[in-house]
């Protein structure tokens, strides 16, 4: 008995160091923010998910992404005896779908979710609490969209399924109940890219019906400058710190970690892209108000060819939909947007923000003043996980789809 108990508080002791060796830094949350404690608990058990996967792949007992996914699935869902759930494929994309019960005589409208997870993590199953409780609060057919991950199924694999799911669905829509001029796409994070990248896809489609509306929650929408405000002031502060955001967003790109201090530098930008993009993608379109924390420019560097070359995918719309040609974004549809105070991610969607409204395109803005990035996600997980900040994002989004 005492050797066992000997074994687990060693393997305890190992758990604790790698969590808080994993980031070697420490997290800092504004004093402002007001569940700090909570947030610090949340740090941990990320680092220590991410440190296990690394320390198990290490071992060849199990892969890396495998045990982060498994981590992921296991997240008990909502009971609702209220919902129809059923499985389904749209040509070859998985697709869960829920819907009420109860009868109702008109067509609803439709949500296509696609979720977060930088395109190799995340599931139907890992966001089934989000999907049943959009589509109960907000009588909605919710279709929570399985699209393929890499890195078996390299990028753009994950957009072309969304690409495919979503015209199957506008398609289809009446055989689901659903009104073909009221289906909305949506997505968190990384899946708030393939929500902008459809979106942006769609809009020359004739032989479709035209989206009713986009709903973008913290996406990440271009890979162009890692020093903007929202990044320099959010770098360390959780989940996604600024380190971590470039190097999921290489492994999503299949591309080497080793990339990351030169990307920080801005050096995969050549003379020509940066010229054309500084009309979208600067400081300068970022409101003033959200430069207070400490923000100071950024020294520029000269550019490097070689890092371009290597890295020149990321200027791809679908991966950075931020740098879509004006003509495309002139024709996305009304967009509800969720940006947080304190995100990394933050001044990508206030540019893109921007972008819309100087098009005409008509943008419910929600900014949550203590949000951070994941905040959405976690609503739906009850008192000892959910944060303030994201109950009241999940409600907003909610309140937006009813007047779809």
């Amino acid at each position: 008995m005492e050797l066992l108990l000997a074994i687990l508080l060693s393997a305890l002791t190992v758990f604790v160091a790698i969590a808080f060796y994993y980031e070697h830094s420490k997290a800092e949350i504004p004093h402002e923010f007001s569940e700090r404690r909570k947030l610090y608990v949340l740090h941990y058990l990320l680092n220590l998910s991410f440190g296990l996967a690394k320390f198990f792949d290490k071992l060849g007992i199990v892969s890396e992404v495998h045990f982060l996914r498994v981590t992921m699935d296991n997240i008990p869902p909502l009971k609702d005896k209220h919902l129809l759930i059923k499985d389904l494929r749209f040509e070859r994309v998985k697709v869960r779908i829920y819907q009420s019960k109860t009868s109702n005589t008109s067509q609803r409208r439709g949500v296509l979710y696609f979720h977060g997870g930088v395109g190799w993590l995340g599931s139907i199953r890992a966001y089934e609490r989000t999907c049943r409780y959009l589509a109960r609060k907000s009588n909605s057919v919710v279709v929570s969209v399985g699209y393929r991950l890499a890195p078996k199924h390299p990028f753009p694999a994950q957009f072309e399924d969304c690409v495919t799911a979503t015209i199957h669905f506008l398609r289809t829509a009446r055989d689901h109940g659903v009104d073909p001029s009221r289906v909305v796409i949506c997505g968190d994070s990384s899946g708030g890219t393939l929500t902008a990248a459809v979106a942006q896809a769609l809009v020359n489609r004739r032989d479709v019906p035209k989206l009713r509306a986009q709903i973008l929650i913290y996406p990440f929408l271009q890979s162009v400058d890692f020093n903007l405000p929202s990044y320099q002031q959010n770098g360390k502060v959780p989940i996604l710190l600024k380190e971590r955001t470039v190097v999921l967003g290489l492994k999503y790109m299949n591309k080497d970690a080793s990339l990351v201090p030169e990307l920080f530098k801005g050096r995969h930008v050549p003379e020509h892209l940066r010229l054309k993009y500084q009309k979208w993608v600067s400081p300068d379109c970022i409101p003033q108000e959200f430069k207070t924390r400490g923000y100071k420019p950024s020294p520029t560097y000269p550019p490097s060819e070689e890092l371009y070359a290597r890295t020149k995918a990321v200027f791809d719309p679908v991966f950075s939909p931020l740098l879509a040609e004006d003509s495309v974004v002139a024709q996305v549809p009304e967009t509800f947007l969720v940006t947080c105070e304190f995100d990394v991610l933050r001044d990508d969607g206030l540019l893109y923000k921007k972008r819309l409204e100087d098009h005409g395109i008509k943008v419910t803005w929600c900014h949550l003043q203590e949000g951070f990035h994941g905040t959405v996600f976690l609503a739906t997980f009850g008192r000892a996980v959910a944060f303030k900040s994201g109950i009241k994002g999940l409600e907003k989004i909610v309140n937006f789809l009813r007047l779809m």
